[in-house]
């Protein structure tokens, strides 16, 4: 029998199930999806559901109570006398969420002996420290590719929202104010701006296509240059760094993954070599960003706005300067998490567990850390110290 101890984000405040204001998913967004995992047997949830929180469980509890598994399900990550605390070192399996994070920490590794997996329920294990599971002889998975629609999707609406100026114009209208002057004085097309992502993986490619549409001067950078023939097809102008793009273009976007070599990636230095007035959108990592850096560049104006769906550490605190710096755009990491997303996420995650539990190797595809090293998706993203 194996302890998995799974960290979810809470329920919703007025109680679960929540009242869904559809009657499931299209089928375009789960069963006919070509990204869509495809575990074994029955899924143990209807795709629509509220699956990322403490009830929704990823809907695993079936599978792995009639394995002869425990399952222990908690959102309480902190403090010697947290759930999570308790039940670590008894567990083979822990799974979390980049939206609601158990760091696992080297201290906390050194202390989970009989740890074997740490998966997941998402995009990105950077809540996890990599070199330390490694040593460790841990394997790291995640579901790669998920949420990659979902979060393509914020970065398009937070890109839009920023530069026509849409929240403080739609919080003077709330408020009952009909003040057309105050609503436009920052507002913008985007059609004929310059807009730059650093990486362009499969969501920063994404992006750049479903932006192609609105006649953006699309720029990028990251490790492993396109084709030809993609850089031809949507009118790409590559840069070797992202200094050189963040100085070229009128909105910067992160699309990246967070390790030594990117943390606080743009800082008062990068800040300054940008364009006054530039757009900053963020859906990858906080820590990619000076938090204070940010503040100082939104205040003089050298940045107009800034978007960001994650944050460090989170859940945020309730005094993290980005919650009032003006012209924010910020979320609490949701981008990833849609009704739609969780459908997909859960799913790998139980594909990933029915591997690993059946004794059959992890598809290539969602290894991030396996075997003392970096493996398949880790490999391509990822670095070690």
């Amino acid at each position: 029998m194996s302890l998995v101890l799974c960290v979810l984000y809470p329920d919703p405040q007025a109680g679960y199930p929540p009242p869904y204001i559809r009657d499931g998913l299209p089928p375009g967004q789960f069963a006919e999806n070509p990204t869509t995992p495809k575990p074994q047997g029955q899924l143990g949830f209807t795709p629509g559901e509220l699956l990322g929180c403490v009830s929704g469980e990823l809907g695993l509890r079936k599978f792995l109570e009639a394995g002869g598994h425990q399952l222990v399900v908690t959102s309480d990550t902190d403090g010697t006398e947290s759930v999570f605390e308790r039940y670590l070192p008894e567990a083979e399996v822990v799974i979390s969420q980049p939206f609601w994070p158990a760091y696992l920490t080297a201290e906390r590794i050194g202390r989970a002996k009989n740890l074997k997996l740490a998966l997941t329920a998402g995009v990105g294990s950077d809540h996890v420290d990599l070199d330390a599971v490694a040593a460790a002889g841990v394997t790291v998975a995640e579901v790669t590719g998920a949420n990659y629609a979902s979060v393509t999707e914020h970065v398009v609406m937070m890109t839009l929202a920023l530069v026509r100026n849409y929240l403080p114009a739609h919080g003077l209208s709330v408020n009952g104010v009909w003040n057309v002057a105050d609503c436009v004085e920052r507002g913008y097309d985007v059609e004929g701006m310059s807009f730059g992502t650093v990486g362009a993986g499969r969501i920063g490619l994404a992006v750049l296509q479903r932006l192609k549409a609105f006649e953006l001067d699309l720029h990028y950078t990251q490790r492993h240059r396109l084709a030809t023939e993609v850089e031809r097809e949507l009118g790409l102008t590559f840069h070797p760094d992202a200094e050189s793009l963040v100085s070229n273009v009128d909105i910067v976007n992160l699309m990246l993954p967070l390790y030594p070599s990117t943390r606080h990636l743009l800082d008062a230095a990068m800040f300054a070599k940008m364009r006054r007035g530039t757009y900053v959108i963020n859906c990858a990592r906080g820590e990619l960003v000076d938090r204070d850096a940010l503040v100082q560049a939104v205040h003089s104006g050298q940045v107009a706005g800034y978007a960001g769906d994650v944050w460090y550490p989170q859940p945020a605190g309730i005094n993290h300067p980005w919650r009032t710096m003006p012209f924010n755009g910020m979320t609490p990491h949701i981008s990833g998490t849609t009704l739609s997303a969780q459908a997909r996420y859960a799913a790998g995650t139980l594909a990933i567990l029915q591997r690993y539990l059946s004794g059959q190797p992890i598809d290539e595809e969602y290894l991030i850390v396996h075997g003392g090293g970096l493996a398949g998706t880790g490999a391509q993203s990822y670095q070690l110290s």
